[in-house]
């Protein structure tokens, strides 16, 4: 079901919220089957990167039905490290947009909860990441244009947390609980043509997501 009302700002538009809870609406890639669940209070669904996931590919369930390309939306989300999961695991949790329908190409924003708060500075300053694959993988865009793709955010693991993404043409902005000025800046989308919107999870991460509206 889509709930379609109003949103009042300089100028109205409409916005959309998004079933998460009707399986037949949601494709999986990369990850294990997704379970609705009661999560800190709120019904959410639960989704498990699996074993296929790495080697800087996250993990995507698309919503079919629902085309993106310039326009916003909104989720809250939490990510913490699943059992097993390895040293490096923080939590990866976030949202792919303007995305293939196979997976294989799309634009993410994505959160690092567990460095939020990490006694080390440089782990804080890694909190919020911005990805464009298969061509520019996180570890490409660290690399080549070190702290330009991602920064800092006060995140906690297994905390809902509120994302809201807003993409015009090659300018991406992210607003993290809220915040009224964007979290994170890009002005050089590498992505801008219209695809899916998708939950996105990365390696060693056991994540919730509610409340997905389109605007």
């Amino acid at each position: 079901m889509i709930r379609f009302f109003p949103v009042f700002a300089a100028a109205a538009v409409m916005a959309a919220e998004i079933d998460l809870f009707d399986p037949s609406k949601l494709k999986a890639i990369r990850c294990d089957p997704p379970q609705v669940v009661t999560y800190k209070g709120k019904k959410a669904l639960q989704v498990k990167a699996n074993t296929q996931t790495g080697g800087g590919t996250g993990a995507l369930v698309i919503v079919e039905g629902v085309d993106f390309q310039d326009g916003a939306f909104r989720v809250e989300l939490a990510g913490e490290t699943g059992a097993g999961a390895a040293a490096t695991a923080r939590g990866f949790v976030g949202m792919a947009f303007r995305a293939a329908s196979g997976g294989g190409a799309y634009e993410a924003v994505y959160l690092r909860p567990t460095n939020g708060r990490a006694d080390d500075q440089v782990r804080r300053n890694h909190s919020v990441q911005y990805e464009s694959l298969p061509e520019f993988p996180w570890s490409r865009l660290r690399k080549e244009f070190p702290e330009k793709y991602e920064t800092y955010a006060d995140l906690q693991p297994a905390t809902w947390t509120r994302l809201r993404v807003v993409a015009e043409g090659a300018k991406v902005r992210a607003h993290v609980n809220g915040s009224e000025h964007p979290t994170l800046l890009v002005n050089d989308a590498r992505r801008t043509e219209k695809g899916k919107i998708a939950l996105w999870v990365g390696p060693g991460t056991v994540a919730h997501f509610t409340g997905l509206v389109v605007e």
